[in-house]
């Protein structure tokens, strides 16, 4: 079984607004919600390739039930702590204006929530795969990633972790199976900037010096690479397509990764299976489908 952790799920509203303009009142020219958050992302992106998850995460509030509702309703299996205090977020993304969001901040989460998730965890067993992706809220150590593998590990789970600074480099130690940083944040790790594929290999191979078995690194448009497990180093220019939505599709890419690699156990099959996965999700209003991922992977071969 798959496990996805989402420590701050959110409510994603995604408008878009034709001329934005500051301190005018805008109107919106489309709007759409999504349950969001990079783990639910990956459950639901998973689910889309024909793969089951457990959802795992705190929700908070109307929001946080309105999160577990629109999970349930496109069947991925959840299991939340709801919390009595807060509310789960909702992070408003405009659309019009690339990258331009603001994220809300979300509930605190106390020990006695904490512990509770530990107990769910604790029921995982030799052969289950967890997916822990994100930020976390600011009531939560940087050290949560790293102190719920050192936890399980030995077990003969595997991990997967795609995120940054500090919560990702507490982590290598525990030898996640698959990170995905993309080359800004990799970059940002060893103080150095990072533009090309060329450049990914020597700082990627550092991390599996510490610890990464995996490290596939995104590079939006200019495509990806992977230092795998094998020794071997796959790695392409992007798939052509119309960038639609940039929203998940790094999330996308960690979840077609997974899947591939579960389908046939050959990293270079898993590297085009995220690669397509990712994009077809940018290419696509919502996240990826599994005809869209085939579409995209044929491109490839």
């Amino acid at each position: 079984m798959i496990y996805t952790v989402t420590f701050n799920p959110s409510l994603d509203y995604i408008v878009g607004v034709n001329d934005f303009q500051l301190g005018m009142t805008n109107r919106t020219c489309s709007e759409q919600m999504f349950a969001g958050g990079k783990g639910i992302n990956v459950s639901i992106v998973l689910k889309n390739l024909d793969i089951g998850s457990t959802a795992l995460g705190f929700i908070a509030g109307f929001t946080g039930e309105e999160i577990r509702g629109r999970l349930e309703d496109m069947g991925i299996c959840s299991d939340f702590i709801k919390l009595d205090q807060g509310l789960s977020r909702i992070n408003v993304k405009l659309k019009s204006i690339d990258g331009t969001e603001i994220n809300g901040a979300g509930p605190v989460i106390d020990r006695q929530a904490l512990d509770r998730l530990f107990e769910k965890l604790d029921t995982l067993k030799e052969g289950d795969t967890l997916i822990l992706a994100g930020s976390i809220p600011a009531s939560m150590p940087d050290s949560i990633y790293s102190d719920i593998m050192k936890r399980l590990y030995g077990k003969g789970i595997t991990f997967v972790v795609d995120a940054t600074k500090d919560l990702l480099m507490n982590v290598l130690k525990y030898h996640p199976f698959l990170i995905k940083p993309n080359n800004h944040e990799l970059g940002e790790i060893f103080g150095v900037k990072i533009s090309e594929r060329s450049e990914v290999a020597p700082y990627a191979k550092k991390l599996q010096e510490m610890g990464a078995r995996n490290v596939l690194v995104s590079m939006a448009g200019k495509g990806a690479v992977l230092l795998a497990d094998d020794g071997g180093i796959y790695e392409g220019p992007a798939p052509k397509g119309t960038l639609v939505n940039a929203v998940g599709a790094g999330d996308s890419m960690v979840a077609g990764f997974v899947a591939g690699w579960m389908e046939q156990k050959n990293y270079e099959h898993a590297f085009k299976m995220g690669v397509s996965t990712g994009s077809a999700s940018a290419f696509s209003e919502n996240l990826a489908t599994r005809a869209e991922v085939d579409e995209v992977y044929r491109t490839l071969e």
